[in-house]
């Protein structure tokens, strides 16, 4: 994996002109509170039984985020560069969670504690817009997928997740994006070949 290739200003600015507007100021408060972590392949980030205490922004990438149910593994939600991962329910209830998160390739992330992002949010306006907006942007795309697998076919689900995550579909194994879409891998494999 290349050296660090983004300074945590980098990311900062980057963060900012996606989720909120900032003052030079407000942009050397998130750099200071931006934790950056390398992983290699096949790591857990987050266990099963420990506490989210953080947004993982990926610079460089692609992490998993799954459950195991009847001792089979589900992949909840998968993300690459310029994504952010969290476990929701385990960081804001301070509890243990249930699900992992993995990293799929060699990967680069900025960890955001929480506790810091709300102690800096309280002071300073354009923050506290960067937080809500992380949030929107989580609940939304959560909300996109469980329509999905709720009211589209086969075929579309797949669609959409090549619109919605293309990077995702390009380097994720077949059967973590089939797991995503709920279908089994040999549907996958039947949909893909019918797209093309």
């Amino acid at each position: 994996m290349k050296e660090l290739q983004n300074s945590t200003r980098d990311i900062a600015r980057e963060l900012a002109r996606k989720y909120s507007t900032m003052t030079h100021e407000e942009l050397d408060i998130l750099e200071s509170i931006l934790v950056p972590r390398k992983c290699a392949k096949g790591e857990l980030i987050l266990k099963e039984g420990e506490v989210c205490k953080e947004f993982l922004y990926i610079d460089k990438g692609l992490i998993r985020q799954f459950y195991i149910k009847k001792d089979k593994e589900v992949t909840e939600h998968m993300g690459t560069e310029g994504n952010i991962i969290m476990c929701i329910e385990s960081l804001f209830k301070e509890e243990p969670t249930k699900l992992q998160v993995e990293a799929l390739e060699p990967s680069l992330l900025y960890a955001i504690p929480k506790h810091r992002l709300e102690q800096v949010a309280l002071h300073n306006v354009n923050i506290q817009i960067l937080y809500r907006k992380i949030l929107e942007e989580s609940l939304i795309f959560s909300q996109i997928h469980a329509d999905l697998v709720r009211f589209e076919t086969a075929q579309n689900r797949y669609l959409r997740l090549c619109k919605l995550l293309p990077q995702v579909v390009l380097r994720a194994p077949l059967n973590y994006i089939a797991s995503y879409l709920q279908m089994t891998p040999e549907t996958l494999s039947r949909v893909r070949a019918a797209t093309l």
